[in-house]
C-alpha cells in the first residue's frame, strides 16, 4: 500500500508578524528600549518612594504623567504578544483600552481585531503629543480604521460611547486610577470577558475588587507586573 506524500503545512501568517506592523514594533520596542526614566528630568529629581507615592495617587495623576510625555511607557514585548493572543483567543470584537501612550499596546490590540475579521477598539489617552504620535503609528501599521482614540482624562472620555458588549479591557494608564476605570467599563463587560492590568501592584485597591470572588472575577497574576482576570458574570 502506498500513500501519497503529505504536503508541508502552510505557515501562518499574522498582521503581528507581517509588515507593515512586524518592522514598526521592532522599531518602537527598541526605541523604548533605549529610553530611560532617570534621563527624564523629572524623574531623576524623585526618590523611589516618591516615585511609587505617585504612581499611586489619585489626584496628582495628570501632572505625574504629564511630566512623562516623552516616555513611550510601553508595554513589554511579552506582555504585547500575550496582549494579541488574549484577543485572538477570545475572539474579540470589542475591546476598551485604558492608556494609549504611543499606541505600542494598541498595535498589538489592533492586530488581533484584524486577524479576527474586524472590531473596534476604544482606547483613552489624555497627552495630546502622544495621541499625535500613537495615530501616527496606528496609520504606518495599517490599523487606524479599527481604532478610536479619545484624548482626554478616561474618567470623561469612557464614561460614555462605550458598546453594549466588551469582550476585552486593557488598564494601562495611571494606576490609581484601574478601579474608576474598571466601574466605568464593568457594566458593559459580557460574561468571560477579560481584563489584563499592567502594573497592578501600584493599585493595591483594584487587585482586592478583581481577587474577590464576590465581585464576579476570577485573577491571578500572570507575571510579576501584569493582572490577568476574566468577568465570571
Amino acid at each position: 500500500m502506498t500513500t501519497s506524500p503529505q504536503s508541508p503545512p502552510c505557515p501562518i501568517r499574522t498582521t503581528l508578524a507581517a509588515p507593515p506592523l512586524a518592522p514598526l514594533l521592532e522599531r518602537l520596542f527598541r526605541e523604548d528600549d533605549e529610553s530611560s526614566l532617570q534621563a527624564n528630568p523629572a524623574m531623576a529629581a524623585l526618590s523611589d518612594e516618591e516615585c511609587e507615592r505617585r504612581l499611586r495617587s489619585r489626584t496628582g495623576y495628570l501632572d505625574f504623567y504629564g511630566q512623562l510625555k516623552d516616555m513611550p511607557l510601553a508595554v513589554t514585548r511579552e506582555t504585547g504578544a500575550l496582549l494579541y493572543m488574549l484577543a485572538r483567543g477570545c475572539r474579540a470584537r470589542s475591546i476598551v483600552e485604558f492608556g494609549t501612550s504611543f499606541g505600542i499596546s494598541t498595535l498589538h490590540l489592533a492586530a488581533a481585531l484584524r486577524d479576527n475579521g474586524g472590531g473596534r477598539l476604544i482606547t483613552s489617552e489624555f497627552e495630546p503629543s502622544k495621541v499625535a504620535r500613537a495615530r501616527d503609528n496606528l496609520s504606518c501599521g495599517g490599523l487606524a480604521d479599527l481604532v478610536d482614540i479619545r484624548q482626554g482624562d478616561a474618567l470623561h472620555t469612557l464614561a460614555c460611547g462605550l458598546p453594549d458588549s466588551v469582550d476585552m479591557l486593557l488598564l494601562d494608564g495611571a494606576k490609581a486610577l484601574y478601579p474608576e476605570i474598571l466601574e466605568l467599563v464593568e457594566p458593559h463587560l459580557r460574561p468571560g470577558a477579560i481584563i489584563i492590568a499592567d502594573n497592578a501592584g501600584y493599585s493595591p485597591d483594584y487587585l482586592a475588587r478583581v481577587r474577590s470572588p464576590a465581585h464576579g472575577y476570577m485573577s491571578i497574576p500572570f507575571t510579576g507586573d501584569v493582572e490577568l482576570s476574566v468577568r465570571a458574570g
